[in-house]
C-alpha cells in the first residue's frame, strides 16, 4: 500500500538504480573467496545440451564395455568349439576315402581345412614339410577391425599338433592354432553399424532437443526483456502466457508485479500532487491566518506604540495613567499574539510529542479544541495506553484525532465529539491500537468525496498496516453523524512500554 502523502518516498529513485553487472558481481566473489564454477557463466540450453551429451558418453562407455565383455566371453566359446570339431573332421575325411594314400589323404585334409572358422590348420607331412595344395591365405589375411579392438576381445592363443594315422601308420600331422580374427571381425562390424546407428541417433535427439530448448527458454528470454522495460520504468510490460504451465505461473505472477508497480506509481503521483496541494492549501491557511489574526494585532501594536511616542513627546507633565493604559493595551495583545503563535505551531508539530506521554498530549489537543470551540462539548477516554509507540504511530494518532474532531466541527456542525484510544492484546501476543472517533453531526452526505484530509488520514494508516473505516453513527441518540474507526498493528519493539497513568479531566480554560 502507499505511504501517506507526507511521508511517500518517490519510487523513481528506487527504480533508477543502476543493475550490477554481473562481472563485477563475478569479481567480488572471487575477491571475497567465493570460487565461481567455470560453467556459471554458460547459458541454460548449452549447459542442458551438455548435460546430455555427458549422458550419451558415459551410456556409450558403458555399453562399449557391455560389447567388449560379451565378445570376449562369445569368442572364446567359439574357439573351443571349433577345437573341438577339428579331430573328428579328421577322422571322419580318413574314413571317406576309399583307398587312401598319404598323398591324398593330405590333400583332402588341405582341402576341407581351408573353409574351417575360427582356427587355422597346417597340414604336414611325415618330415615336417607343409602340404601347399591348399589356396593362398593372402586375402584371408586382410582384416578390417584395428589392433586395438584385436587386443581388446583375441583371447590367448592355443596351438595343438594332431597326428595324422592311416593304417597305424602316422603319415603326417595337422597343426591347429586358435584364430579368432573371422569372430572379431563380425563383432567389429557389429560394434561399427551399433556405433553409426547410435551417433545418427544421437545427432537427431541433439538436433531436437536444440530446437526444444530454444522453443521451452524463449519465454524466458521475453521474461528478461519486461524486466529490462520495469527497470526502465515502463510498467506496461505484459507477457503472453506461455504453454509450459510453470513458465505460464511465473508469466502471470509477472503480470501482476507489473500491474502493481503501475498502480504504485499512479497512487505516488496522486500522493504527491495531494502533498503539492496541501502544502499550498496550509500555506494559504496560514497566510490567512497570519493576515486575519497577526494583522490586526500588530498594527494594534503599532498604533499603541505611536501614541506611547506621542505622550512621551507632549510638552508638560507626562499623562500616567494614559501611558499606563497604553501599557495594558500592549501587554495584552502581545499575549493574543503568543496564544495564536502557540496555537499555529502546535497545528503544524504537537511541540508536546515524544516528551509526555500520548494519553496527556491527546487530552491537551481535546482541551484546546474545547477552548476554540466552546458551543461543542469534546470528551476523550484514552485510559491504559503505554507513555509512547514510536514518533511515527503517535503522530498518526494525534493527527487522526486532531482532523476527525475538525471534520466534525466545521463540515459536520457537530455539538459533542467523543474521541478513545484503546490498546489490545490478543492471545498470540500482538498488540493493537483501536482508535474511534464519534460526533452527533450531520453525518455523511449522499455522494461525498473524499478529500485530502480523510485521505491522508487514511494513507497514514494503511501505511503502518492499520485498518481505516468512515461510517455513520448516532451519539447520545441524537441524529445520525459519523464516527471513524482506526486499527494500527503495534510493533512489539516500541520505545517507551510503560503505561502512563490516566490523564486528568480535561478543564475548558
Amino acid at each position: 500500500m502507499p505511504n501517506p502523502a507526507a511521508t511517500q518516498p518517490d519510487l523513481s529513485p528506487m527504480m533508477a538504480q543502476p543493475t550490477a553487472d554481473p562481472k563485477s558481481n563475478e569479481a567480488q566473489d572471487r575477491a571475497g573467496g567465493t570460487a565461481m564454477p567455470f560453467w556459471a557463466g554458460w547459458p541454460t540450453r548449452t549447459r542442458l545440451i551438455l548435460i546430455v551429451l555427458a549422458i550419451d558418453v558415459v551410456a556409450a562407455l558403458v555399453s562399449c564395455g557391455v560389447i567388449v565383455l560379451t565378445a570376449r566371453s562369445a569368442v572364446q566359446v567359439e574357439m573351443a568349439a571349433s577345437l573341438a570339431t577339428v579331430e573328428p573332421l579328421v577322422a571322419d575325411t580318413i574314413r571317406s576315402l576309399r583307398s587312401p594314400s598319404p598323398e591324398s589323404v593330405l590333400h583332402t585334409l588341405d582341402l576341407r581345412f581351408q573353409a574351417l572358422r575360427h582356427v587355422r590348420v597346417t597340414i604336414l607331412d611325415a618330415e615336417g614339410r607343409r602340404i601347399g595344395f591348399g589356396p593362398s591365405e593372402q586375402g584371408r589375411e586382410q582384416r578390417t577391425a584395428p589392433r586395438w579392438f584385436v587386443r581388446l576381445i583375441a583371447p590367448e592363443p592355443h596351438q595343438h599338433d594332431l597326428p595324422i594315422v592311416v593304417r597305424g601308420e602316422r603319415i603326417g600331422t595337422a597343426a591347429i592354432a586358435t584364430q579368432p580374427l573371422d569372430e572379431i571381425e563380425e563383432v567389429w562390424g557389429y560394434a561399427r553399424s551399433l556405433a553409426l546407428a547410435s551417433l545418427i541417433l544421437n545427432l537427431a535427439v541433439l538436433a531436437a532437443l536444440t530446437l526444444a530448448l530454444g522453443r521451452i527458454l524463449r519465454p524466458l528470454g521475453r521474461l528478461a526483456e519486461g524486466l529490462t522495460r520495469l527497470e526502465r520504468h515502463d510498467y506496461t510490460a505484459h507477457l503472453d502466457p506461455p504453454a509450459s504451465r510453470e513458465l505460464a505461473v511465473i508469466a502471470e505472477r509477472f503480470n501482476r508485479v507489473a500491474g502493481a508497480l503501475s498502480e504504485a506509481r499512479a497512487a505516488n503521483g496522486r500522493l504527491n500532487r495531494q502533498l503539492l496541494t496541501a502544502q499550498d492549501d496550509e500555506r494559504a491557511r496560514i497566510a490567512l491566518e497570519l493576515h486575519d489574526e497577526f494583522g490586526p494585532c500588530l498594527f494594534a501594536l503599532e498604533a499603541n506604540a505611536a501614541s506611547v511616542a506621542r505622550l512621551a513627546a507632549s510638552p508638560g507633565e507626562i499623562d500616567r495613567g494614559r501611558l499606563a493604559a497604553r501599557a495594558g493595551d500592549i501587554g495584552s495583545i502581545v499575549g493574543q499574539v503568543q496564544i495564536l503563535n502557540r496555537d499555529l505551531l502546535n497545528r503544524l508539530r504537537p511541540h508536546g510529542l515524544g516528551e509526555v506521554p500520548l494519553a496527556d498530549c491527546l487530552s491537551l489537543l481535546l482541551r484546546d479544541f474545547q477552548r476554540r470551540h466552546p458551543e461543542t462539548r469534546f470528551d476523550g477516554a484514552f485510559e491504559g495506553l503505554a507513555r509512547g509507540y514510536g514518533d511515527i504511530v503517535d503522530l498518526t494518532v494525534f493527527r487522526c484525532i486532531q482532523e476527525s474532531s475538525t471534520n466534525a466541527v466545521r463540515h459536520g456542525g457537530a455539538r459533542h465529539v467523543r474521541a478513545r484510544v484503546a490498546e489490545e492484546t490478543d492471545a498470540a501476543g500482538l498488540t493493537t491500537l483501536h482508535l474511534s472517533v464519534e460526533d452527533n453531526g450531520s453525518g455523511i452526505a449522499p455522494g461525498h468525496r473524499v478529500g485530502l484530509g480523510l485521505s491522508g488520514m487514511r494513507e497514514r494508516v494503511e501505511a503502518l498496516g492499520g485498518h481505516f473505516h468512515l461510517d455513520t453513527a448516532s451519539l447520545d441518540n441524537g441524529p445520525s453523524g459519523t464516527v471513524v474507526r482506526i486499527t494500527l498493528p503495534i510493533d512489539p519493539e516500541r520505545d517507551g512500554s510503560e503505561v502512563s497513568p490516566p490523564p486528568a479531566a480535561p478543564q475548558p480554560k
